[in-house]
């Protein structure tokens, strides 16, 4: 079964699909210049290995005053630009990294959710195989379950965070993204056979894409 480490590569043929494009958080690659220009932009940015899983080196990263807050396994103030490089560079060793828009995740009990939906490959017809919820750990921005996340049913997920009458519509908006999404990757990776999708839901209801696997825990 393929597999297609680099976040880049999906996201470049997502992105010539309009109706998925926008869903996806603007991003750029990681470089001293891009995340100052996305500072400036968006209230926090979050950077993340190109090629890696499970959440680890995720790195959340806002302005506080004259300095920096890095969120990563914990919380960091860091307090001119050298210091933030500097400490940015630890945590990535080295790898590429690409930084995303951050986007305002809806809570549960002040935890942020997201939502995972699971493609798998029978026969010649893609199935939907779950969509859950991922409560981050307190004291966490990241929701992964290697990381002490919680999971949770989707649509309970979606109706702690909405009105019951808006459910079926943001799961519905989930499934529906990741189909395109399929047919858009197997038609540029042929001989995947196994997706899942990373959804955010921001507070004002917008579906966001933060992430496509090819090898789904």
């Amino acid at each position: 079964m393929r597999r297609v480490a680099s976040k880049w590569s999906k996201f470049a043929v997502l992105l010539q699909h309009s109706g998925v494009a926008k869903h996806i958080p603007a991003m750029r690659r990681y470089s001293a210049e891009n995340l100052a220009a996305m500072l400036r932009q968006f209230q926090f940015v979050v950077a993340k290995p190109i090629v890696g899983t499970g959440g680890s080196r995720v790195m959340k990263i806002q302005r506080a005053g004259s300095g920096f807050m890095l969120h990563n396994a914990g919380t960091k103030r860091v307090y001119n630009w050298n210091e933030l490089l500097q400490a940015i560079n630890r945590i990535r060793q080295n790898r590429p990294l690409m930084i995303q828009q951050g986007i305002h995740l809806t809570t549960i009990d002040g935890r942020p959710v997201d939502y995972r939906v699971k493609l798998a490959k029978v026969g010649r017809t893609w199935q939907i195989r779950a969509v859950v919820g991922r409560l981050a750990r307190p004291g966490l921005f990241v929701t992964n379950l290697c990381q002490g996340g919680t999971q949770l049913k989707g649509r309970h997920a979606v109706g702690r965070t909405f009105p019951t009458a808006l459910v079926k519509s943001k799961i519905d908006t989930m499934v529906g993204v990741s189909r395109t999404c399929t047919m858009l990757l197997e038609a540029k990776f042929p001989g995947i056979g196994m997706l899942g999708y990373d959804f955010g839901i921001d507070k004002r209801g917008t579906v966001w894409i933060f992430e496509v696997n090819t090898r789904p825990h």
